[in-house]
């Protein structure tokens, strides 16, 4: 299992009238968490495009326990529990700075070949870097 965590400062603009997080924004704090995570990994979506893949987001889920608000430094957990196939599925867990969970989240996507728009399999470059986290001798 592959688990990494990003800290995100709530910026003004991504809140509502009432001070909190905009439901919206949560999406993007999954996108930067997750984009973060692969990065961390060594690997970017720029070079998946690089060599012809592209991930859009197939389905994307959220559950609200708390409001984020404004100025907060959220922490976003990012986990990915099992191997991808054809699809890789990014579970979050949101706190706040008194780390108590205000989100959870999951998005799932889907590894397509970017010249016929048909699904692929998982690439190598991301497989051979998972790998290790799902075989690791216990």
């Amino acid at each position: 299992m592959l688990t990494k965590s990003i800290n995100i400062r709530v910026r003004y603009a991504e809140t509502d009238q009432m001070g909190y997080v905009y439901y919206g924004n949560y999406a993007t704090y999954y996108e930067v968490a997750r984009v973060e995570t692969l990065r961390s990994l060594g690997l970017s979506y720029k070079l998946l495009e690089q060599e012809g893949v592209m991930m859009p987001v197939v389905e994307n889920k959220s559950k609200f326990i708390r409001p984020g608000k404004y100025d907060d430094l959220l922490t976003v957990q990012v986990i990915v529990d099992e191997m991808p196939s054809k699809r890789i599925t990014f579970k979050y867990e949101i706190y706040n700075e008194q780390e108590k969970l205000i989100n959870l989240g999951e998005t799932i996507l889907a590894f397509v070949d970017m010249k016929n728009g048909k699904p692929i399999q998982v690439p190598e470059s991301i497989s051979n870097l998972l790998e290790p986290f799902f075989n690791a001798k216990s």
